[in-house]
């Protein structure tokens, strides 16, 4: 049994951005979580032990959005699916998608969207 839990529209204001004038100001980035995991043991004992505390990724991924400073999307999605897979070992995979809304002029937003699981982790650690 697979079951989603979600975090949709964190807003985190980071550096962000592979021109100059982009690494000396911060930007909003947009990012919504698909955790997918059992949450049957959680629905039955009703204890926040048992759940994926959603407070705590939303914090982590805040944290770790502002310490990467990425250059691309694409790494700090990948950043996230990974540190999301190694702390939260009762999560098998993970959707992410980063939105950049001041990227491209007329648009509402940019991004990226990608889907990670604990197969990709492990061969990624063996490169």
């Amino acid at each position: 049994m697979v079951d989603t839990v979600f975090i949709e529209g964190l807003r985190v204001n980071a550096v962000i951005g592979v021109f100059e004038w982009e690494r000396q100001i911060t930007q909003p980035v947009v990012i919504d979580l698909e955790l997918r995991c059992d949450i049957s043991k959680a629905a039955s004992s009703d204890a926040i032990d048992d759940a994926v505390n959603y407070k705590a990724v939303a914090d982590e991924v805040t944290a770790l959005v502002i310490d990467l400073k990425s250059q691309l999307i694409e790494r700090l999605a990948d950043g996230i699916a990974r540190h999301i897979l190694q702390h939260y070992l009762s999560v098998v995979s993970i959707k992410v998608t980063v939105r950049k809304p001041m990227a491209v002029p007329n648009t509402s937003a940019v991004g990226v969207s990608i889907e990670r699981d604990r197969d990709y982790l492990r061969l990624s650690n063996r490169l």
